[in-house]
């Protein structure tokens, strides 16, 4: 039986930003992938909170999000509707119950989310609700959890604290990578914002040459059951 990934991540976007390369990877040895994207993603941006404003945006959004995680071939996507960078509004519990339900029907062996202190705070509480539903129980199948970097929130936090310990070879999938993040047209920045096709090229060079290699995705090891 194949292993399972889930990504569980706070935005549309983060998953590619986040582990795509990676992901792409992994699905062309013969893994199954997932993504469960927790926040709307869009009513931040104004003064107050009107989702009635944002529908044709936000139906947008979701087909960027379908066409983004089609091209690396991602089994399902699980799309909720928290308010987007408003994630301490509500309750802990209720992020913990929808990644848990999520998680029992999935049954990943590995879990790709955010890294704890990243400058945003649905990053921070997303990460939290993940080690919740995820606790090291007998039966927990969760046996392996990676944070991965997101940019213009992992490199804003100060003091810098991200100190990857896990490095995944994408050479051979940064174009996947790139070909997925261009499908969110309505969340891409131009250079050199760092959410940018150039900016997420240079990152992944700059992981690269950390370890000897042209381009790299880098992560936290959290939990790794062998």
């Amino acid at each position: 039986m194949s292993k399972k990934i889930l990504i569980v991540c706070a935005h549309p976007d983060d998953e590619v930003l986040g582990c795509f390369g990676t992901v792409a990877k992994l699905i062309n040895k013969g893994y199954e992938a997932y993504t469960l994207i927790l926040g709307e993603g869009k009513t931040s941006r104004d003064e107050k909170r009107v989702v009635e404003d944002k529908k044709n945006e936000i139906a947008i959004l979701n087909i960027e999000i379908q066409k983004a995680n089609n091209i690396i071939g991602i089994k399902k996507v699980f799309v909720e509707s928290f308010a987007d960078n408003r994630f301490d509004s509500v309750d802990l519990l209720d992020i913990v119950k929808v990644v848990t339900k999520v998680k029992e029907i999935v049954q990943p062996d590995i879990i790709f989310t955010h890294y704890e202190h990243d400058l945003n705070i649905d990053h921070q509480l997303t990460y939290k609700a993940v080690i919740t539903a995820t606790r090291p129980m007998e039966h927990e199948c969760v046996k392996e959890i990676y944070s991965f970097e997101i940019l213009s929130s992992t490199e804003w936090n100060y003091p810098l604290s991200f100190s990857p310990d896990t490095y995944f070879d994408i050479s051979d999938t940064i174009d996947l990578k790139i070909a997925s993040m261009k499908e969110y047209e309505s969340e891409l920045y131009k250079y050199p914002h760092p959410r940018s096709l150039e900016g997420i090229k240079l990152n992944a060079q700059y992981q690269g040459m950390r370890v000897g290699k042209k381009y790299v995705e880098a992560f936290k090891t959290i939990r790794n059951i062998k």
